[in-house]
């Protein structure tokens, strides 16, 4: 059973390692590589909020899966609806408090996914939601998948097994399919001692073992920071 660190010897451990933790998340960072800037030659006026999707069908065994998307690989297994729902209603939430103007929310993302497929059972998941984007006269679609949510075994104070989340998102240009923006979080929290770089998130959950929700929440809210809110305007 993990337990956490005494308050104490909590603001201790952290007042000698964070100069070490610092320097080393520095040089990690300094390695990542920079953000496409590349100005696009097309504009983005309307977003069809499609939501997430389980990324395993109902009855389908937990293993190592690819998204259809983008070819990425994730330990999948199933999620319960109530994460899926969840997950969708906080990305809505977060990008109208950005303000994007540019969302359109539907409520029945999933049911019109499966009869869309249905009805064009040829199609593959791309081109479901191109076609489902079209119906709606919207420039690019967001879509994402879940791939795994685990509760936290325990208490906020000790735990037998943490909590885990694994996700995606994808931007879809409609009228080609092309992807133009893309994001992925997957996390199961750790203690300070088992990751000493994963200090922003022993921060964010105060030192306590989180539950699912409150970390895909700091996953969630990441990926909105880089969300492209003016990239995509029509040069003159």
């Amino acid at each position: 059973m993990a337990v956490p660190l005494h308050k104490k010897s909590c603001s201790l451990l952290i007042s000698f390692l964070l100069p070490l933790i610092l320097f080393s998340a520095s040089c990690v960072l300094q390695r990542q590589p920079a953000p496409d800037e590349t100005r696009h030659d097309f504009e983005i006026k309307s977003i069809l909020l499609a939501g997430f999707r389980p990324s395993l069908p109902e009855g389908g065994k937990r293993g190592l899966i690819r998204s259809p998307l983008s070819g990425a690989v994730f330990m999948a297994e199933q999620v319960p609806k109530e994460a899926v729902d969840y997950m969708t209603s906080n990305l809505l939430g977060m990008l109208l408090k950005k303000g994007d103007p540019r969302i359109i929310s539907l409520g029945q993302a999933e049911g019109l996914f499966s009869a869309v497929q249905t009805t064009h059972s040829a199609m593959g998941e791309l081109e479901v939601f191109q076609k489902i984007g079209k119906a709606y006269s919207a420039d690019a679609v967001l879509t994402g998948y879940l791939y795994h949510w685990r509760e936290r075994e325990g208490t906020e104070y000790a735990v037998n097994r943490p909590a885990s989340v694994a996700f995606d998102l994808y931007l879809i240009k409609t009228d080609d399919g092309v992807i133009i923006w893309k994001g992925k979080f997957e996390k199961a929290q750790q203690s300070l001692s088992e990751n000493l770089l994963d200090l922003g998130t022993f921060l964010k959950g105060k030192g306590r073992w989180m539950g699912a929700k409150e970390l895909a929440d700091i996953g969630l809210a990441h990926l909105i920071e880089t969300w492209p809110e003016s990239e995509y305007r029509r040069k003159d």
